[in-house]
């Protein structure tokens, strides 16, 4: 990225290296706050275009440029969380957030050979779980943007104020709300190695044709989502029930043949990934509680598939 001219005709930017050093920080934030990549890697650019915008002596008069940063992306992110709910109310089916690989297997869509720039990639943690995510899109934009600062990246609730534009005491309270919500929906943890079996183990069934042992590894109050984003044959609406999530994964057998399905990590959790032709076509998140999968959640639009591509 270059610098803006200013006084002294173009001198190296001496706060470049901080705030580029902010990058990764920023699109892990805007990530958890939007669910979008694409998104978040908007809100960061625009972010970056502000401080630019700035003169040499606006950018030399700000004591700390990563607050500064910080700020401005936040309040971008509330903007773009207040609009989207709006659009969505107009997307065709269900809208599932963006999911992400593993670092060590991020394209983001580049071509063959190229790389994705490391800044670019999410951290992956509890607060990145398709789970965390689904529940967190449930909250009004105000709270989840104070439950993630605070919460998830420690900003203080003055500092959260600043940015939500309300007072601490206001955003305390939002916080906690989101807080409640996040507990009500949180599934007692299931070790990462127990996660992984029942994964497999589903995925063994599924390519078997197996209906037994799809029904023993699912929940009987069992729920699939699928995010088509208006694909011909998208799923439109959730699918509750193990008999139903069955049956719905029984009419998919024929396209199976054609796929391949492998195991993946998917935001990090255990997952899987249909292929046709070596290009991801659709990823598959689950929830599981003790030995069974309680939630499903399928990606198929293409425009949520950019990291996955090979």
């Amino acid at each position: 990225m270059t610098t803006q001219p200013g006084p002294g005709g173009g001198r190296l930017d001496p706060n470049l290296s901080v705030i580029m050093g902010e990058r990764r920080r920023l699109i892990n934030l805007a990530y958890r706050l939007l669910g979008s990549l694409a998104e978040a890697e908007d809100a960061v650019q625009e972010t970056y275009a502000r401080w630019y915008a700035m003169s040499r002596q606006q950018q030399d008069a700000i004591a700390s440029p990563g607050a500064w940063l910080s700020t401005v992306a936040g309040r971008l992110c509330l903007n773009v969380l207040s609009s989207a709910r709006a659009r969505r109310e107009t997307y065709v089916g269900e809208w599932i957030p963006e999911p992400l690989p593993e670092p060590t297997e991020w394209t983001g869509g580049r071509p063959a050979g190229i790389t994705a720039d490391p800044a670019d990639r999410v951290t992956l943690d509890e607060s990145v779980t398709m789970a965390f995510l689904v529940v967190l899109d449930s909250m009004t934009p105000a709270e989840r943007v104070a439950f993630v600062l605070h919460d998830v990246f420690r900003y203080s609730f003055a500092e959260v104020a600043e940015i939500v534009g309300r007072t601490p005491a206001a955003c305390r309270r939002l916080a906690s709300s989101a807080r409640r919500r996040v507990r009500a929906a949180q599934a007692p943890a299931t070790p990462a190695a127990r996660q992984a079996r029942i994964v497999r183990d589903f995925k063994r069934a599924w390519e078997a044709g197996d209906i037994d042992a799809l029904v023993v590894l699912l929940d009987p109050g069992v729920t699939a989502i699928s995010d088509g984003g208006g694909l011909v044959g998208a799923v439109l609406h959730p699918i509750e029930g193990a008999e139903q999530v069955v049956r719905s994964l029984a009419h998919l057998e024929g396209r199976l043949r054609d796929l391949t399905i492998l195991e993946r990590t998917v935001n990090g959790r255990p997952g899987l990934i249909a292929q046709h032709d070596g290009v991801t076509v659709s990823v598959y998140a689950f929830e599981v509680a003790g030995e069974r999968i309680t939630h499903i959640w399928a990606v198929r639009n293409p425009d949520k598939l950019r990291p996955w591509t090979v």
